[in-house]
This record gives structure tokens, sequence and C-alpha cells, in this order.
């Protein structure tokens, strides 16, 4: 694949004697984005880990082609006695990029906000703010909506596409929730139950206009997907 950012050669992963992750192969291209939907339990968070070089025991071959990472975790995990500003500059002390993407992600306003005083959704707002800062080459999501409501989610995932293709960052996230996969991906990779394979690489052929979840392609997009998902 051409300027290839990360390339997975026969990942294996174990716990214990407990195997998790059983031979996965794929690539990932510059700019491209990528969700992957799997049972709980099937390695989609060590997977992340694995990539962002923060758990180094496992079999086979990472060939990462990128310096810098951003990585969103399910809670925002935001110092609570302390304002947005002051999260973030733990990250950069470049304020004028803070406020780029404070504004970005329509914060603009609550730098001096301490955590308690936020939404739920404005929370996890200052969670992709820590992560863009560090101006990622690849973003990594792991299941950051699972939490939000469906117009909270969807706003967020709309500005996140919209800084994207400013910024044109790759991105890896994991879901359980086809919208929100087909919403943001190229490409979705569905997973087997433990020991888990890869088991389908769904391509997203959908313009940007059109990843909009009332839209016809779009669900008739969720349907393939589904019904791929139930037959595994």
């Amino acid at each position: 694949m051409a300027d290839t950012i990360l390339r997975v050669e026969n990942l294996k992963k174990d716990f214990g004697t407990l195997p998790v992750i059983d031979g996965w192969n794929l690539e990932l291209a510059k700019e491209e984005r990528i969700a992957m939907i799997g049972p709980s339990g099937c390695g989609k968070t060590t997977f992340l880990k694995i990539i962002a070089d923060l758990d180094r025991n496992f079999s086979g071959n990472i060939e990462r082609n990128f310096e810098r990472v951003g990585f969103v975790f399910q809670e925002p995990r935001l110092i609570p006695w302390i304002s947005v500003m002051e999260n973030l500059t733990f990250v950069s002390s470049d304020e004028d990029k803070i406020i780029f993407f404070l504004k970005a992600m329509r914060l603009e306003g609550f730098e001096n906000y301490l955590p308690s005083q936020l939404s739920g959704g404005m929370k996890q707002r200052v969670n992709l703010v820590r992560a863009l800062i560090v101006d990622p080459e690849i973003l990594i999501l792991d299941e950051p909506f699972a939490s939000l409501d469906m117009p909270v989610k969807f706003a967020i995932i709309a500005d996140i596409n919209a800084l994207r293709n400013q910024k044109r960052f790759a991105i890896i996230m994991i879901t359980h929730d086809t919208k929100e996969a087909i919403s943001m991906a190229d490409r979705v990779l569905i997973l087997s139950k433990r020991p888990s394979k890869i088991v389908e690489d769904v391509k997203i052929d959908l313009q940007e206009g059109e990843r909009d979840i009332s839209n016809t392609e779009f669900i008739k997009i969720e349907s393939i997907l589904m019904k791929r998902i139930f037959s595994i």
C-alpha cells in the first residue's frame, strides 16, 4: 500500500494461557480511516495499546511509519481540580494551538472552567483537544462516544470529520456502533470472538456529504454491515 503509515503482520497476543489476538494482518495508509467492530474481550483495546507502543508483549511485526500519535480513551481522564486550559497545557505549552483546537471543538470560552462544570460531551471534546494538540499523524479512538447520547456523539463526529479533512491525519477507532463506524471510516474491520481474527474488511464507499445516518446510501451500507456482523 502506498504511503503506508502502519503495517501489522501476523500479530498475536496472549494473556498468560489465554489467546486473545490470533494472527492479525492489516495496513493503514496515510490519511486513511479504519473502524474496528468486534465482541467484548476480542483484543480491540489491547491492539490500540500495541500500536501506540504502550504494550510491547506480543508476537508478530508492527511497522510504525509515524512519530506523533493522539490517543483518546473512552473516559476523559481530566484532572478535576484544574481548569480546561491547565489540563491542556500539560500536553502543549502552545496556547495559540490550544485555542485553535478549542474553537474547532466548539469549546471557545470554556478555557477557565473546571471539568466538573462541563457536560459529558464537553469533557470528551476536551479529551479530543488533548489528543489533537500534538498534531497527530494518527488519531487513535478507543470507544470515545460510548457514554454519549446520539445527538451529542454525532455532533462531535461531524466536528472531528471536518477537522480531519483539514489536518489530514489517519484514524483508527474501535466501536460497537455501526453508525459511528460508517460516519467516520473508509474501511470497517469485523473481528471474530476470542481468539480473534479479522474476518471481514468492508470498504465504506461514501462521499463526505453522504455520511449522514438518514442518507439512503448510508442505511444500505449499514444493513450490509449488520448482516456480515451477525453472520460471524
